[in-house]
């Protein structure tokens, strides 16, 4: 194992590259290549200490030479599966003899990026790094790096995007306050974990924590389920009943679909909320409630009041503090992440030793919609470990409507009046996000060429 890195003053970041090879000619050659860059080249003479490796690092390039392809313990189709599931942003170069250009057709199923016959020219080999850099995805973790994975984890959410990470924020500025906090977002999302992960990292982390699905409950049942009622205040109340607040004093309410109660459990609520007291049905008597609520809807609040269906000083108590929880299209490098814990966690549960998803099923995941996000996600990897009998899942242990449904097509929308060079600067971010920050098949989309792409990107300071 050698080391070879040269520190170069630059404006980007330090690019990192693992070489397998016999020989470290090749490594040594590659800083010469980048002088302009700050550059880490790794050398490994077998693919069996590679592993190891990406467990302590993680690598912007693989170049692997097909004279040490079969060479080690380690099986090399099974390695480069697992790079690519593992570590996507690791872009795999295979640089093969040749005399063995079947084997590089396996590699290239197996998740590599790019071949190229041996002998290589230096221009040829830096072009090729080049251009495998500029087809990176902007986020995708390496999961083989333990310390990598524990910093997209929060309690019990899991997701390193940007997205994620401001949810992350909003529910560490909700728990150190009181007041009530409002979650929307589509249905999947994970609105239960993050009312959950507020209350465990509040001050009310040793009281009851409650969560109340109103959509799931009848409507008449609601108002006793919430605030009790007392023995005789209607047919079959035989005795006093605690509701919800009562049970949970000192703790948080967490109120799931709350759009679905009737206007007289709001008043009741909005009562609660601004005197911390309520009446039980039937009853009399104020009864005090220290606690928490933390609300959640997968419909608009705000249409809801503007309908009627909801009572505006009500919304506007609730949305005092509001965290959005972002669809699962739109937390970009999130799924390997949401895949790999799912895949763990299922695998136990089936005692079963499954290493991750193979490149062409990564892309059919990659492609689908999630119209029931994270949820669905779940769903789907608890099927494909059932059905899964290897040890990585492929696109035959996938539901048909991931394996032949339509790809995704965002859209963007923008309000009559933009100046023609913000709605430039949108639709090449919003491409741009499309196909993973991959340049080339942007300025292909925006039919560009990709040196107009590069100018108009330094323009606008994309």
């Amino acid at each position: 194992m050698l080391d070879f890195e040269r520190q170069v003053k630059m404006e980007d970041e330090q690019l990192s590259i693992i070489c397998v090879n016999r020989d470290p000619d090749l490594a040594r050659k590659l800083p010469g290549l980048f002088a302009e860059r700050s550059l880490l080249v790794t050398f490994e003479k077998s693919i069996d200490k590679v592993v190891e490796r990406f467990e302590q690092q993680a690598f912007d390039i693989l170049i692997l030479s097909s004279a040490v392809y079969n060479q080690g313990e380690i099986d090399a189709i099974e390695l480069l599966e697992l790079i690519s599931a593992k570590s996507p942003a690791t872009q795999v170069l295979f640089l093969v003899e040749p005399n063995q250009l079947r084997m590089a057709m396996s590699a290239l199923k197996a998740g590599t990026y790019q071949y190229a016959k041996l002998p290589i020219s230096d221009q040829e080999l830096k072009l090729l790094i080049e251009t495998a850099l500029e087809q990176q995805p902007e986020y995708a973790p390496n999961l083989l790096l333990k310390k990598e994975v524990e910093k997209t984890k929060f309690e019990q959410m899991v997701g390193g995007s940007t997205a994620m990470r401001q949810v992350y924020r909003q529910i560490r500025q909700a728990a150190a306050t009181e007041i009530p906090v409002y979650i929307s977002g589509e249905t999947g999302t994970g609105k239960d974990l993050a009312a959950q992960a507020i209350h465990q990292i509040s001050s009310r982390a040793d009281k009851p924590y409650l969560p109340v699905h109103l959509g799931a409950l009848p409507q008449d049942l609601v108002p006793g389920e919430l605030f009790g009622y007392e023995k005789g205040a209607f047919t079959g109340a035989t005795e006093r009943h605690q509701g919800t607040f009562e049970q949970v004093n000192g703790g948080t309410v967490f109120l799931d679909e709350i759009s679905t109660i009737s206007e007289k459990v709001q008043v009741s609520l909005l009562r609660l909320l601004e005197q911390k007291g309520y009446y039980r049905i039937g009853g009399r008597e104020s009864v005090q409630s220290d606690v928490r609520v933390i609300a959640a809807s997968n419909e608009d609040l705000q249409q809801a009041v503007e309908r009627g269906s909801f009572r505006k000083d009500l919304y506007f108590r609730l949305e005092v503090l509001q965290i959005h929880m972002p669809p699962l299209r739109e937390r970009h490098g999130d799924m390997l992440l949401l895949m790999e814990h799912f895949i763990n966690s299922y695998s136990q549960v089936h005692n079963k030793k499954i290493l991750g998803v193979s490149p062409d099923c990564l892309s059919l995941m990659s492609s689908y919609d999630w119209p029931g996000n994270v949820r669905e996600l779940k769903n789907i990897i608890m099927r494909a470990v059932v059905l899964c009998d290897g040890d990585i899942i492929r696109p035959e242990h996938l539901t048909d409507r991931i394996r032949f449904g339509h790809p995704k097509v965002p859209m963007v929308n923008m309000p009559v009046g933009q100046p023609l060079s913000a709605m430039e600067r949108e639709m090449i971010i919003r491409t741009m996000e499309y196909t993973g920050r991959n340049k080339k098949l942007t300025a292909e989309i925006l039919g560009i060429s990709r040196r107009a792409l590069y100018n108009k990107i330094e323009k606008h300071g994309i």
